[in-house]
């Protein structure tokens, strides 16, 4: 008789704790691994990898940068401060490779890969080619490690355009220009193959 008890006890409890379970939302799905939340890559990435390149004459550059957008800021004078370093992209600070010499601004920067940093301002943007290509956002930047420094007069529109986009341009068989535009500045600067 004891046995008889303990077991319709048994049942009683195994059938309250499964009417627990249906009433109780909380305990069902609190150890369901089905739902997750949606992957990374079906989010839209804010500020994208990508490149520019272009191949003139015999010379290969190559410019490589995440390209943040403009989502309704300010950006030059209002996310990034005037005469501040900034490291001309989103993340990973942008680099550009020749496998030729350049000349930009009379000055010759040697084939190599460089970090392209910029100092916005409102009448002139400093541009620098830096060794140290290979660091996160300005982390790491030091004046000391510029190889190339010149100026350029921003050209400012009305038209907004949304995400960074830099273009590099054949002019000629040994010249070109490369350019950098986002929110409503673009700035550009010529350059000879050596």
């Amino acid at each position: 008789m004891k046995y008889k008890i303990l077991i319709i006890l048994l049942v009683v409890v195994v059938i309250g704790c499964k009417n627990e379970e249906k009433n109780n939302p909380k305990i069902e799905t609190e150890h369901d691994h089905t739902q997750s939340e949606p992957k990374s890559e079906n989010k839209k990435t804010l500020s994208p990898h990508t490149s520019a390149m272009a191949m003139i004459g015999d010379a290969h550059i190559h410019i490589d940068y995440s390209s943040p957008g403009v989502r309704d800021r300010i950006i030059f004078g209002g996310l990034l401060a005037y005469d501040q370093v900034w490291q001309a992209g989103a993340h990973m600070a942008t680099w550009l490779e020749t496998n030729k010499d350049l000349e930009i601004d009379g000055k010759v920067l040697k084939a190599g890969k460089y970090g392209f940093f910029v100092i916005p301002n409102e009448e002139e943007w400093t541009v620098i080619f830096n060794r140290n290509w290979n660091q996160h956002g300005k982390d790491d930047y030091t004046e000391n490690d510029d190889v190339l420094r010149f100026k350029v007069t921003p050209k400012i529109s009305e038209k907004i355009k949304e995400h960074l986009e830099y273009k590099v341009n054949k002019t000629t068989e040994t010249s070109g220009k490369i350019s950098m535009g986002w929110e409503k500045v673009t700035i550009g600067f010529p350059f000879e193959i050596k």
